[in-house]
């Protein structure tokens, strides 16, 4: 039996997973760690965290499915986008890793713009500077600790720190590093223009690989640590979004997803590359190679959520605990009985700025028409409901690129039946699961197995592990109810956009 590694580095917590070669789930684990916010704005988190979690993980899910590990063909790396690794010559980290919703490069966004040209970064690297991503977050180092970047011989991606504590090797893949603002998206590789343009030294960067490519191998060192065994293949693997795909099973055209973890992802597959001009949708390098996908991303989805049950559902986590189940389950059950709309209550998930389809470190989250009629679950569907709405946001820009959506499915947090349905119903198209739950954790799995001969192709390892499980069409009556609160969730952004900044600076 030949068996497969998926080592998912998130945002909340890394979670690893051993599968079989039919996708079936042998044993998994997670370890959560911190996220650090030492400023309004900023997000910050310890590789060594991340560190940590791997190995962990990697020694449980070992211990517990008693396989013999010289049967595992090969591991996968997923791993949170955009964040900046930096390290100085003896591979040691130089500053806290900058992560994905970090919004502290307002300035440096504006650098990028003005010495690459905006039209001439989204012909590159098919997005508008953000601050969400890497190159910002480099040149704020440069600009503000100019003693780290100096030290600096090295950045990687989160993910990739991992692949070089197992492997000794540094590289990046394609989908990941199409997050970085450095690389050519249409030659999948790095933008000779834009490293010249903002003086950043290539030699500084990663090679470039696909995404089932291998690109290294597991050390002596870290097979005594972790029970895996030395020379066991590590594949180049995929950003979060990218994994998420391949573990969903949406690999050719006409096929979409929905996740929602920390941030939500609307994500269409395209066999050609498409650009939005305006740049109100991300356009990146996806799993598939020489392929690409378009996808919007709304920064606080999952995030929101917890927030709230954090700091006002502490009763819901006590009953939850008492009853063996999740609070989301009880927060589900609560929205449930609360009307579409939530009784005339809106919310715009912006608590960490907003990426797309609205460009705007400034935004934050907004709830709109609260009075004394509304309680915790009117707040609640609220959020959801604003979540939804903000993803369905980012698919008309979808469909407005001439992007055929046919299948729409569903992982992650979105992929529970409840708001499934919700999604379903905003929509207004069927939302479809499949029978593995494992997401990102599969598809680097999945990847891991096309590159080293396990399956023929990254699209027949899907077909092989990966089965539609549930459908849920789109009720009338609901889309057509949701769609009038939509129209209205539409406008309040236009309207607050300029008091966002004003209020930044009182």
């Amino acid at each position: 039996m030949a068996y497969l590694i998926g080592v998912d580095i998130g945002t909340s917590g890394t979670k690893t997973v051993i599968f079989d070669e039919a996708g079936k789930t042998i044993a998994q684990a997670t370890i959560e760690y911190p996220m650090y916010q030492p400023e309004n704005g900023w997000a910050e988190q310890h590789p060594t965290d991340w560190w940590d979690a791997v190995v962990g993980t990697l020694q449980k899910v070992i211990a517990e499915s008693g396989i013999d590990t010289s049967d595992v063909r090969g591991i996968g790396l997923s791993g949170q986008m955009h964040g900046l690794v930096m390290l100085d010559r003896q591979d040691k980290v130089i500053r806290p890793a900058i992560i994905w919703c970090d919004q502290r490069t307002t300035a440096e966004c504006d650098q990028i713009t003005n010495l690459v040209g905006a039209e001439r970064l989204i012909e590159i690297t098919a997005n508008p500077a953000l601050t969400g991503f890497t190159a910002s977050k480099i040149l704020w180092v440069r600009n503000n600790e100019p003693q780290n970047y100096e030290k600096c011989v090295s950045i990687l991606l989160p993910k990739d720190y991992i692949r070089l504590r197992l492997t000794g090797e540094r590289a990046t893949e394609a989908s990941d590093a199409s997050g970085m603002q450095l690389l050519d998206i249409g030659k999948r590789s790095w933008s000779d223009e834009v490293l010249t343009k903002l003086s950043i030294d290539k030699s500084l960067l990663a090679p470039v690989y696909e995404s089932p490519e291998v690109t290294g191998a597991i050390t002596q060192e870290i097979a005594e640590l972790t029970g895996l065994k030395a020379g066991t293949p590590v594949v180049g693997g995929a950003g979060d979004n990218a994994a998420a795909a391949v573990g969903t099973g949406v690999v050719a055209d006409g096929q979409s997803f929905t996740t929602i973890g920390s941030s939500g992802v609307v994500y269409a597959h395209t066999a050609e590359m498409h650009i939005d001009p305006k740049g109100r949708v991300h356009t990146f390098c996806c799993a598939v190679p020489g392929e690409w996908h378009v996808m919007g991303v709304t920064q606080g989805a999952g995030l929101s959520l917890k927030w709230f049950r954090d700091n006002f559902l502490e009763s819901f986590s006590e009953t939850a605990k008492a009853m063996g189940v999740s609070p989301y389950y009880l927060m589900d059950q609560a929205a449930g009985k609360i009307p579409i709309g939530s009784n005339r209550l809106l919310f715009l998930p912006y608590l960490m700025g907003e990426r797309t389809p609205h460009l705007d470190p400034y935004a934050r989250g907004v709830f709109y028409g609260l009075s004394g009629v509304h309680g915790k679950a009117d707040m609640i569907r609220a959020i959801m409901e604003g979540v939804s709405y903000s993803l369905k946001d980012c698919l008309e820009v979808i469909k407005g690129m001439d992007i055929d959506v046919k299948t729409m499915r569903a992982c992650g947090g979105g992929s529970g039946p409840f708001w499934r349905q919700m999604l379903a119903d905003v929509y207004n198209c069927e939302v479809e699961t499949t029978d593995s739950s494992q997401g990102p954790a599969l598809g680097v799995a999945l990847l891991a197995g096309a590159g080293t001969g396990v399956y023929g192709s990254v699209r027949e390892a899907c077909e092989a592990a990966i089965h539609t499980k549930s459908k849920n069409p789109p009720g009338a009556a609901a889309s057509k109810d949701y769609q009038k609160f939509y129209d209205l969730f539409v406008r309040i952004y236009p309207q607050l956009k300029d008091t966002y900044k004003t209020l930044s600076t009182l």
